[in-house]
């Protein structure tokens, strides 16, 4: 071995001086050529990239505004399955009935797990929630005791349902809004408010008035988080990104939204430990905290998994609600033969 290193640093040193190279010149050629090499190498096993990809970029370009007619083109000209490279990775593209099906259904556990995102896996604590976790046996323990605890606390059709919290909720909204005399005004903020109570109600077991200094700071990191989630997506295509200023100006209010969140949630968990009756468990946090103690369902679950799964809760569940409720409400006021039969209110009720 000693021999042949020797042999390669000898041959060098000769070639140099022919070539009119510095060593330093040609160490930098060497890393180039090594670094193009990993880059500009496909990977084996995938099916066709389409044409139009570019270094470093892929076919993020080509994908140019509105990508799913993009995508759709090139169904037609190179199948229902195809490559597109989108920035460094490259994703495995599936269209029609009978691929999706044999990905997702005949052989679900190979494609179970989520494509790692950086910037939705910083918010999530990389993989130490539900949501972001990859697939395997804390996943599934996890989620399976995530969904015990929600129909525990009545997230189920029938008696016992939380059914009546959301009415409560909903009598408040309609305070609300009466309280503008019919003057026109935007419902957006009361509805989040809506939304987000049930769900606090839920998982710290109360509710926040509308104006509470706490609840309005929970409230406006939760909507920076989702729309800087978006702006910020470049990030997760390049995260070498997140060091250059300007450029992670997303990333970095995502990051500070995020962390508003795990400090109020981190609050509760502090609160709820100082007031926990075992023997009668009110809320999210207090089955969690149970958990901790006993570590009977789930492996080695800690606190901070609490924070991240708690965090779930309100990310995935305030903006999906209040955005249905919304474009309901829309429509409503965009068809008022349809209001007339179906007041909004109990609409809201219902949904």
């Amino acid at each position: 071995m000693a021999g042949t290193v020797q042999w390669i640093a000898e041959t060098v040193l000769e070639i140099l001086p022919i070539s009119g190279l510095t060593l330093q010149t040609f160490l930098v050629f060497c890393v180039t050529f090594l670094l193009a090499s990993v880059i500009f190498k496909r990977p084996r096993n995938l099916p066709p990239y389409p044409a139009g990809r570019l270094p470093v970029l892929g076919h993020l370009l080509a994908l140019r505004r509105a990508p799913h007619l993009k995508l759709t083109a090139w169904r037609r000209q190179y199948g229902d399955i195809f490559t597109v490279r989108m920035g460094m990775e490259d994703i495995v593209v599936l269209n029609g009935y009978t691929a999706v099906k044999d990905a997702l259904v005949d052989r679900s556990e190979l494609f179970a797990s989520r494509t790692p995102v950086y910037l939705f896996e910083a918010t999530t604590g990389f993989g130490k929630d539900i949501v972001a976790a990859r697939w395997g046996t804390g996943f599934r323990q996890r989620k399976r005791f995530a969904t015990t605890i929600m129909r525990s606390l009545g997230m189920k059709v029938g008696r016992g349902s939380i059914e009546e919290k959301i009415r409560e909720e909903v009598d408040c909204l309609r305070n609300r809004v009466a309280e503008n005399n019919g003057q026109p005004f935007s419902i957006a903020h009361d509805v989040t408010v809506t939304v987000t109570n049930v769900i606090c109600s839920m998982t710290f077991g109360k509710r926040y008035d509308y104006e509470d200094e706490t609840f309005r700071e929970l409230r406006e990191a939760f909507v920076t988080l989702l729309v800087e989630l978006g702006a910020g997506q470049i990030i997760s295509v390049f995260p070498l990104l997140r060091f250059v200023p300007v450029v992670n100006r997303a990333g970095i209010n995502v990051l500070d939204a995020s962390y508003k969140v795990i400090n109020v949630i981190s609050e509760e968990i502090s609160r709820h430990r100082e007031h926990l009756d075992r023997e009668n468990p009110r809320d999210f946090l207090d089955f969690c905290l149970l958990e901790l103690e006993q570590q009977g369902k789930v492996d080695g679950l800690t606190e901070e998994n609490v924070l991240y799964m708690a965090g779930n809760l309100f990310i995935a569940g305030t903006d999906t609600t209040t955005n249905t409720l919304l474009w309901s409400l829309l429509y409503m006021t965009l068809n008022p033969d349809i209001q007339e039969k179906k007041p909004c209110f109990q609409l809201l009720i219902l949904i």
